[in-house]
């Protein structure tokens, strides 16, 4: 372990207290305030970080809006833009292995997971930057009621200064799901990761100011929610808030967003179905949907947290994921062979394994796992229930741990009411191998993302949102590039 952190960067830039960064410069919070920053599967301090409130909020949107006025981000050449874009990419692979140590070391997820996250971002940046060049408006001359007499056109342009808002699961996948289509745009920037994992945002600020995005664009300011994140809601110089997190505090963003109809993209909770037929290729379907409960230890919004399993397979399908799941390792990310971390702090583990012992009072049956995991760190060990019913706290609320709840069905026409009946709508996977079968449950799923014998896959190329009380909006493709554009429409009267 030593040779590993030797080799990185990682404790280098630990070193000292971590200071925000507005309008390119590294400065401290404008109150003084620092907080601490834990290893959850240490339960060690690994460093300490400014505490950004609504002072620094409005300094970080002066700087912001000051860039944008300018120009000096948004009127640079299509190719341009894309260029730096192409090079903060470059930048980051350069730095993976800094990034995904970090990544580790405050979040806990495992380091292939980390690693992946990174390449996904580099990725990421990659296809938005490459969409810089075909931003364009259309001309609608001929369909207007009096041809020949207007020339008349849309433009798209930026919508200014945009608040990014994200969570502790995922810190560098949010960051570059909001951060690369604001860049793209033309926008600027910003960026509030969570007080639990703010250092992989603060150092990828870092990399855009080496790989030339202007001081101003970005800024990155971490703080609490109700001092830095309300802020940045009431603010009236920000145009735009994308949001990622529960959907409790998604509602209050709304609220607080009314002042100045700031438009406003949620990705919020799930309480995604997983559904298993009888002819399902077993050697994938039960370990995919073990994965789906497990990845990033549960902590996914998109997790299968809801097993819907055909009768006559049930208990075969059930046992499965309850032994796939106990074989998994669970322990510090940092070892190579971790396929579960832990989750990201203990007032979470205290959720988890507080749903857990809800569960049993409720009369679920813990089919697997459930057992404590003493020592030091936040470590859950993952839990699967049968003997369930749709009223069950355990069935209806996002958890956001290795907890997964299983219920059989008879037939294809019961599962649509199964699947559905739960305020959220963000994800959902169906194992069979009969095409009709997919198809149909796919166009009847209330939710934003069907995966079909697979779970979890994102591309850039793909919108990526929810249905109901999973958000607003959609993320990635072209869909969420326009999140960040607005539409002018020109006439010009022809003499």
């Amino acid at each position: 372990m030593a040779t590993l952190l030797e080799r990185s960067e990682a404790p280098a830039f630990l070193q000292g207290t971590k200071l925000l960064l507005i309008d390119g410069k590294h400065v401290a919070a404008q109150s003084g305030k620092t907080f601490e920053v834990v290893n959850p599967a240490t339960e060690e301090v690994i460093a300490t970080v400014a505490e950004g409130d609504a002072a620094d909020i409005a300094l970080a949107v002066s700087a912001a809006r000051k860039s944008f006025e300018s120009g000096v981000w948004r009127s640079l050449p299509a190719s341009e833009r894309a260029r730096i874009m192409l090079r903060f990419a470059d930048l980051v692979e350069e730095n993976g292995d800094e990034l995904s140590l970090l990544e580790t070391m405050n979040n806990g997820m495992p380091r292939a997971f980390a690693r992946n996250s990174v390449h996904g971002g580099a990725k990421w940046l990659r296809w938005f930057g490459g969409s810089v060049t075909r931003i364009y408006g259309q001309t609608a001359s001929s369909a207007v009621s009096a041809p020949g007499e207007f020339h008349v056109y849309t433009r798209k342009e930026p919508i200014g200064v945009v608040g990014l808002i994200t969570p502790w699961n995922g810190p560098i996948g949010t960051f570059f799901i909001k951060v690369a289509p604001a860049l793209a745009s033309g926008c600027s920037i910003v960026q509030k990761p969570s007080e639990i994992t703010p250092l992989t945002a603060l150092r990828l600020g870092e990399l855009a100011l080496e790989a030339g995005v202007p001081a101003g664009v970005l800024n990155v300011v971490p703080g609490f929610g109700a001092g830095a994140g309300a802020a940045m809601a009431n603010h009236p110089g920000i145009n735009k808030i994308s949001f990622t997190g529960s959907t409790a505090v998604g509602k209050e963003l709304v609220r607080a967003s009314a002042g100045n109809l700031k438009r406003v993209t949620l990705e919020l909770g799930g309480k995604s179905p997983c559904v298993v037929f009888d002819d399902a290729d077993m050697d994938i379907a039960i370990p995919g949907a073990a994965m789906a409960i497990a990845a990033n230890t549960g902590q996914v919004c998109f997790a299968g947290s809801r097993l819907f399993v055909q009768r006559k397979s049930f208990d075969k399908v059930v046992a499965g994921i309850g032994r796939v799941l106990q074989s998994l390792k669970v322990g510090n990310g940092l070892e190579e062979d971790t396929v579960l971390g832990p989750v990201v702090s203990a007032k979470q583990r205290d959720r988890v394994t507080g749903y857990i012992q809800t569960g049993l009072s409720e009369g679920a049956e813990i089919v697997s796992g459930g057992q404590p995991i003493d020592g030091k760190g936040f470590f859950v060990s993952p839990t699967v229930f049968a003997n369930v019913h749709a009223s069950m706290k355990i069935v209806q609320e996002e958890i956001f741990g290795p907890v997964l709840v299983a219920t059989p069905f008879d037939d294809l026409e019961e599962v649509p009411a199964l699947a559905n009946a739960t305020n959220y709508g963000l994800g959902g996977g169906i194992y069979t191998t009969n095409i009709n079968t997919a198809h149909k449950l796919a166009a009847r799923i209330e939710t934003g993302n069907v995966w079909i014998n697979c779970y979890s896959m994102l591309d850039a190329a793909m919108p990526f949102g929810g249905y109901k009380e999973s958000g607003w909006g959609r993320e990635l493709s072209a869909e969420g590039l326009d999140a960040y554009l607005e539409t002018k429409s020109v006439w010009v009267k022809l003499s």
